[in-house]
């Protein structure tokens, strides 16, 4: 009896036309996640930022709204804020400034969260 040989020719072409669409999508997977944690990194430098500077002695909340804006210019998050607010709080018997920012995550598909809002937070000082 003789054994027959399989022809292997074309199965390269066929896994490939399997496996690419499962690794673009893990690849997008990852650029997706990548860019909403570059946005709030961002975000949280540029409201912590405002906070501090809204917090100095004689400083008010409109000095923290723009050194928040000023922080973010020129950056992808500039393009996805909704809002930014500056308030005075108590909290444990603290007064604190704290700046709020809104912003649309730029999304890649229709995963995860719309909308992020992060808080920075400074003890306000005292003239």
């Amino acid at each position: 009896m003789r054994a027959t040989q399989v022809d292997d020719r074309g199965n390269s072409t066929v896994d490939f036309a399997l496996v690419a669409p499962l690794l673009i999508a893990v690849a997008l997977v990852v650029l997706q996640v990548a860019l909403a944690l570059h946005v709030r990194s961002t975000l949280t430098a540029a409201a912590g930022e405002g906070a501090r500077v809204a917090a100095m002695a004689g400083a008010n909340s409109v000095l923290g709204e723009q050194r928040a804006s000023e922080v973010l210019q020129g950056n992808v998050a500039a393009s996805v804020i909704t809002e930014v607010r500056v308030e005075q709080v108590r909290e444990a018997g603290l007064l604190l400034s704290q700046v709020t920012i809104k912003a649309r995550l730029p999304l890649l598909g229709l995963l995860g969260p719309a909308v992020l809002e992060v808080h920075g937070r400074a003890i306000q000082e005292h003239v």
